[in-house]
């Protein structure tokens, strides 16, 4: 009787632990896609954009970037883009290597220019994006920086009609390593 018991309690306790560690797979998964678990950063959960780095976020390597920005993010249509970088991010990018999708599909441009002086990159679609739209700036041969560390990337907006002031939308979190 006595034996029973122990054999059922070794089993309860079994059970009880497997069933922790395959509930906390999912999260563990999440949690390593990007932008991936942010603590202390600054920025609003809401204000945190989704990101890809395709070819991982090497230090000194080539990549390509691929900022998402969700349609609740974009109330307004949109005739420029304005992706802003810190001073400290010393990469590279290829002005003719840019493109806007919108549900995957390459969208024309009409000019992306590489600011370097106010750090930003602007670009800007040949007809304005519609609000709500799902829209992936996709930066294509970028040299990343040569040292690793966290880069905070701004989006923002200038609406075709609206007063010529540039609107935040949200804030990329991008990890070179």
């Amino acid at each position: 009787m006595f034996a029973k018991k122990k054999s059922m309690r070794r089993f309860l306790s079994a059970l009880a632990v497997t069933s922790c560690i395959i509930a906390g797979f999912p999260a563990l998964i999440s949690a390593q896609s990007l932008p991936g678990f942010t603590i202390f950063s600054g920025v609003k959960r809401e204000n945190q954009l989704p990101f890809r780095l395709d070819f991982g976020g090497q230090a000194g390597g080539w990549d390509r970037y691929r900022l998402r920005i969700p349609p609740k993010q974009l109330k307004l249509a949109v005739a420029q883009f304005s992706v802003s970088y810190p001073d400290y991010y010393k990469g590279t990018f290829d002005t003719k290597k840019v493109e806007i999708r919108i549900k995957g599909k390459a969208v024309p441009l009409k000019e992306v220019v590489w600011n370097k002086e106010n750090r930003a990159l602007e670009i800007y679609p040949q007809e304005p994006v519609p609000a709500g739209s799902r829209v992936e700036l996709v930066l294509s041969n970028v040299k990343n920086p040569g040292f690793g560390g966290t880069y905070y990337f701004n989006c923002q907006i200038l609406s075709p009609g609206d007063v010529p002031l540039l609107r935040y939308v949200g804030t990329w979190i991008l990890s070179i390593s």
